[in-house]
């Protein structure tokens, strides 16, 4: 599939009455948990199209520049309002939490299977750690607060198991920036890779920044408050991927191929018919972006589209499965793993003054009232043992027990190099 070779629609038979735009949201009971992740994802898609036009706009002085973003953002908004109401109101936040979860581990470990860049592989299957951690600890409190599981919700496709202790993620500012990929030379799905979860990654922090201060307990808003903070770190940890020497024209045309690619993903990954029906009609919507921004392009910077996306046909197609195989090799390998500015590196490996080590003396001491921690110590203190859904035995000894949350795997020298 080539977007550019489709012949686009007329942005402005776009718009819709409003029971057009508020769809029938999917049964929280019967969904597949593919289907519910891909609709986060889209959302989050949305989100990010919508703030970077507005962002675009605030640096632009013609105004018939800013008219066509704000027309193309119109409908993306509209495409969100679509997405956002297929979710039930009966489905709980912490509930709808691990379906983000899920989404940032099954999305991060099948990208990395697929990235040709060893540098962008590196940085998701350094974040997808954290993630299946984060699945890990909300899940422990959905079931304690409202006895559900979260082995259910995700449909036995992703284990829930400890993985790099969140209080371990907490690393300097300084050590979440990483070095960034050149457009010119990369593999179209490396560009591809970075923009989505960027996206992806964007929509979860903004997420637990707005949900942290509504959530019902404050057991739960101190848990969204600290994995609110590790996503602000995946954020800043992917957004330096991308190669900030890209013009915003050229990044629009990016946006908007990005935008395509997933539909045209989730379209053909799609189970339920009709939801299916929403990815169709938002990718030949999308594909009027599309040529919308090439023509942008093509009339501000002189630029053909073929200088940006040298070949339009998709790469191989983005599908939501389970990885439970390839995360245990990667969890087996890499939990202690920790990073030094741009760099991966053992913790074990880390000078005396690192400032992982002043960091981490500042924001978790003592370790005992860490959100993370006490929300699974709390749950082994009422139930003996924590909860798990595992399908082998973890594959790190130290994280094995079920009555002991281990929080020194990633951090075992803060008391060896005091």
């Amino acid at each position: 599939m080539n977007p550019f070779n489709e012949k686009p629609a007329k942005m402005d038979s776009f718009f819709k009455p409003w029971k057009q735009l508020y769809r029938k949201p999917y049964d929280k009971r019967e969904v597949d948990p593919y289907t519910r992740t891909r609709i986060i994802l889209m959302n989050g898609t949305e989100y990010e199209a919508v703030w970077f036009t507005h962002q675009f706009q605030r640096h632009v002085q013609d105004n018939e520049l800013r008219r066509a973003l704000a027309l193309s953002r119109r409908v993306e908004q509209q495409q969100q309002k679509v997405i956002a109401a297929l979710k039930p109101a009966d489905e709980t936040v912490l509930e709808h939490t691990i379906g983000y979860e899920q989404l940032a581990v099954d999305l991060t470990a099948g990208m990395a299977q697929e990235e040709p860049d060893p540098t962008v592989k590196a940085a998701l299957d350094f974040a997808l750690l954290e993630d299946f951690d984060h699945l890990y600890r909300y899940s422990d409190l959905l079931e304690q607060e409202s006895g559900v599981r979260a082995e259910q919700l995700v449909g036995h496709y992703t284990e829930i198991m400890p993985g790099r202790p969140t209080i371990a993620e907490h690393r300097h500012p300084t050590d979440n920036v990483r070095f960034y990929i050149d457009n010119k030379t990369a593999h179209p799905l490396t560009k591809l890779h970075t923009a989505i979860i960027t996206a992806a990654e964007q929509q979860t922090m903004n997420y637990y920044m707005n949900i942290c201060a509504t959530y019902p307990t404050d057991v739960g808003r101190r848990l969204y408050q600290e994995i609110g903070l590790i996503e602000e770190q995946h954020v800043t940890q992917y957004g330096s991927l991308m190669d900030p020497r890209a013009t915003m024209l050229e990044c629009l045309l990016m946006h908007e191929y990005t935008e395509c690619y997933l539909y045209y993903s989730c379209y053909m990954d799609e189970t339920d018919p009709y939801v299916k029906g929403v990815w169709e009609e938002h990718f030949r919507q999308e594909i009027a972006h599309l040529h919308a921004a090439a023509d942008l392009l093509k009339t501000y910077e002189k630029k053909d589209w073929q200088q940006v996306i040298p070949d339009g046909a998709f790469p191989k197609l983005l599908t939501l499965h389970e990885n439970i195989g390839y995360i245990r090799g990667v969890l087996g390998s890499q939990a202690s793993l920790t990073s030094r500015l741009e760099n991966y590196v053992a913790e074990s490996a880390l000078p005396t003054d690192a400032p992982f080590y002043a960091f981490q003396r500042a924001l978790n001491t003592p370790p005992e009232q860490v959100p993370t921690h006490f929300v699974i110590q709390d749950y082994m203190n009422d139930h003996g043992q924590d909860y798990r859904w595992e399908t082998a035995e973890e594959p790190v000894p130290a994280l094995r027990s079920r009555t002991r949350d281990d929080i020194s795997v990633g951090r075992e020298g803060l008391t060896k190099k005091q």
